[in-house]
Order: structure tokens, then C-alpha cells, then sequence
């Protein structure tokens, strides 16, 4: 009996669990923003090309 108590006992004082799963949990989060940060980051720069395409194309057929 004592040798369940004892494996209870160090298995609820472990922290090895909580910690892993804290971790996961802040790789997630940071994932997400870097996605959302990159497509944003995506469509203004295709954006800006796009504008800079035009006017590059306006500028040579009006001369």
C-alpha cells in the first residue's frame, strides 16, 4: 500500500505535465500571431506591388 501512496504522491507532485502542456500552449499562440502577421504582412506587399506595377505600366504607355 505504502509503495501506491508513494507513486501517487510523486506522480501529483511532477510538474514535468503542467509545464509541457504550458509550453505547447505558448507555441500555439505564437504560431497563430505569425500566421496572421504574415498574411497581413502577404497582402499589403502584394498590395503595394500591384499599385507600383500599375503605375509603372501607366507611366510607360502614357510617354
Amino acid at each position: 500500500m505504502n509503495l501506491i501512496r508513494n507513486k501517487l504522491c510523486a506522480f501529483l507532485q511532477d510538474e514535468n505535465g503542467p509545464t509541457a502542456v504550458e509550453y505547447a500552449v505558448m507555441v500555439a499562440l505564437i504560431i497563430v500571431v505569425s500566421i496572421a502577421a504574415i498574411t497581413t504582412l502577404g497582402t499589403k506587399v502584394s498590395s503595394t506591388f500591384s499599385n507600383t506595377a500599375t503605375r509603372i505600366t501607366t507611366a510607360t504607355t502614357a510617354s
